[in-house]
């Protein structure tokens, strides 16, 4: 896996999603970054209890997430064409700015949560 930081404006929240039998969470959130030319759109997922911590974001919000980034291969069946896949999966985040205002006095910049003591998913019941 590789690890990386994106910052923008929080453009779009999704609602938790849940998967499969084991009940796998998935929730998206879409950072905006105006390059001056165009605007990126940057879709980073949270999974299982991440899901909640994304609560206290609001769109509007300037944040900095930390994500890893995951890759699949999937194939119907040995004659059908294999596909990759590719996620930006968030191991954490912290809001630099409130919407139009400016970031509190005193802040440390630490994360707003931290999913490594979180319980570990089969990947093999994951939808995607």
């Amino acid at each position: 896996m590789s690890d990386g930081k994106v910052s923008g404006k929080v453009h779009f929240i999704d609602e938790t999603k849940t998967f499969g039998q084991n009940g796998f969470r998935k929730r998206v959130v879409v950072l905006e970054q105006d390059t001056g030319r165009f605007t990126n759109y940057i879709p980073v997922e949270f999974i299982q209890e991440s899901c909640d911590s994304v609560d206290s974001l609001k769109v509007g919000d300037e944040a900095e997430i930390t994500f890893e980034l995951t890759g699949r291969k999937w194939q119907r069946d040995a004659a059908s064409e294999v596909k990759y896949f590719l996620n930006a999966q968030a191991s954490s985040f912290r809001v630099t700015s409130n919407g139009a205002a400016a970031p509190e006095a005193g802040d440390d910049g630490a994360p707003m949560f931290d999913p490594s003591n979180e319980t570990e998913f089969d990947e093999d019941n994951v939808p995607f």
